[in-house]
């Protein structure tokens, strides 16, 4: 590689300790804003940039891809999910693209546990309820949930966060089922006490609790759709801290209404920021503004993981995080 500090744009603002030493390594482009970029943003700095460092706001459909310069080597994403992401046309392009898995496997799976808690206990609605300077005193039957220990919880998708919910659910005393392409390890399965399901449909009508840990892809789209949503038990309590496009928001809104479900609790959503008008103002339902990797330690970890990615292709090594079609 050339002796030239490579460019690097980011698109939104990072950790200040992320972005001081993407300056000393790298030529690097700050967003001092924080303003997301706007499509002819994006295809100005596609053209300008060595590498791009977007995040889950910066839609890079082919056609941007397409466009970009002959000197844009590198997407580095900033996060793990890269459905925002054509991969398709940037490989296409001999663009390589990384993500930042693992690192926010952990608090993702807490937000979860978060959420599963939140919605079954009743907690926003009850905390609500004492801001409003409503609380009237304790009563035998007033504000009563449902106990997690015992019930059965459905985790579409066993990949690093599903099995850390897993982990925190078991302590919980859940029992703990999943669908995935493949059943996980026997030494995993035995730890967990998990049951696999290779039918999702199946498992759906079974469980207590459903909650979608799997990446958004082609195939995933709508997973939970109209008519898997009606397969659901009217006392499923259903957990999203994935990626909004799993469900069918829209269908999702009718069976709110119509008390097909007996919680949701969603930390994102299928046209985010925007959040279907059907979802809001329900005591059963908890939203959340994306927050799953929301901790310090997490954000500042994601940041390293992309400088490592960096680093790794100027000193001409495949990066360890590089993300190709066949894993999606």
């Amino acid at each position: 590689m050339s002796a030239r500090k490579l460019k690097v744009v980011l698109t939104r603002r990072l950790p200040d300790a992320v972005e001081t030493r993407m300056r000393e390594l790298f030529d690097a482009e700050l967003n001092l804003t924080d303003r997301p970029m706007s499509r002819d943003d994006l295809a100005a700095a596609l053209q300008r940039a060595d590498v791009l460092v977007p995040t889950i706001t910066d839609q890079l459909d082919a056609d941007l891809i397409a466009g970009a310069g002959e000197r844009l080597k590198m997407i580095a994403n900033f996060g793990a999910g890269v459905n925002h992401i054509d991969v398709d046309a940037a490989v296409g392009r001999g663009i390589i693209v990384t993500n930042t898995p693992g690192v926010l496997t952990e608090d993702t799976a807490d937000l979860a546990m978060t959420l599963i808690l939140a919605v079954s206990r009743r907690i926003v609605e009850g905390a609500n309820i004492v801001a409003a300077g409503e609380f009237k005193g304790w009563a035998p039957t007033w504000m009563c949930g449902r106990k997690l220990w015992g019930k059965r919880l459905g985790i579409v998708g066993m990949g690093r966060i599903g099995q850390a919910l897993a982990r925190r659910a078991k302590a919980f005393g859940m029992q703990v089922h999943y669908h995935n392409r493949k059943p996980v390890p026997d030494m995993i399965a035995e730890e967990l006490g998990a049951t696999w399901w290779d039918d999702l449909d199946q498992m759906l009508a079974r469980m207590d609790v459903i909650s979608l840990n799997c990446p958004a892809t082609k195939e995933t789209y709508h997973l939970l759709s109209a008519e898997r949503l009606a397969r659901l038990q009217p006392h499923v309590l259903l957990i999203n801290t994935a990626r909004g496009e799993l469900i069918d928001e829209a269908a999702l809104a009718e069976a709110v209404k119509a008390r097909a479900v007996a919680g949701v609790g969603l930390d994102v959503f299928e046209h985010e920021p925007q959040v279907h008008p059907g979802l809001l103002g329900h005591p059963n339902v908890v939203l959340l503004p994306h927050l799953g990797s929301a901790t310090l330690e997490a954000r500042q970890d994601m940041g390293d993981r992309v400088i490592a990615n960096i680093m790794t292709y100027q000193n001409g090594h495949r990066p360890p995080d590089r993300v190709i079609p066949a894993m999606l």
